[in-house]
């Protein structure tokens, strides 16, 4: 019979603590980055869902973007690419997204994101590091087709 008390009082215990642990939400602003598959889910989300809580997060301090059009190159800053993003909190693409990993190690990882529009593909060949188990993107280079 102890036994059985014992049980059931593990078993209530372990169940409200779970629970507890679930409704636990994480702090506004703050995105989870600790894994490459999460860094990648949420640079979809901000990219193409208009998602910018914790944006500054995602990218490296050192983060660069180079966009290819026809006849040029342009660079973008990190703070470059946040601010616009900012700006377009709340926009949601109309696109089909898919990834690819290209490469990948424990300290970092190439994906190519396809988004594909009604008239247009737009290639997004990004890199991801590893900063001391938060993963971050660190460039970004676009192609439009």
């Amino acid at each position: 019979m102890k036994t059985l008390v014992k049980t059931f009082t593990a078993a209530a215990l372990i169940a409200i603590s779970t629970c507890t642990i679930a409704a636990v939400k994480p702090e506004k602003g703050i995105i989870n980055l600790s894994t490459a598959d999460y860094a990648i889910d949420n640079y979809i989300a901000v990219m193409t869902e208009g998602q910018s809580a914790g944006v500054e997060q995602l990218f490296a301090t050192d983060f660069s973007q180079k966009v290819q059009g026809i006849d040029t190159l342009l660079n973008h800053s990190r703070s470059e690419v946040i601010d616009l993003l900012k700006k377009q909190k709340g926009e949601k693409l109309n696109c089909e997204t898919s990834i690819k990993i290209i490469e990948e190690s424990a300290q970092y990882r190439v994906a190519r994101v396809t988004m594909k529009f009604t008239d247009f593909t737009k290639t997004d060949l990004i890199t991801l590091i590893n900063e001391g188990g938060i993963w971050k993107v660190s460039s970004s280079v676009n192609s439009y087709q």
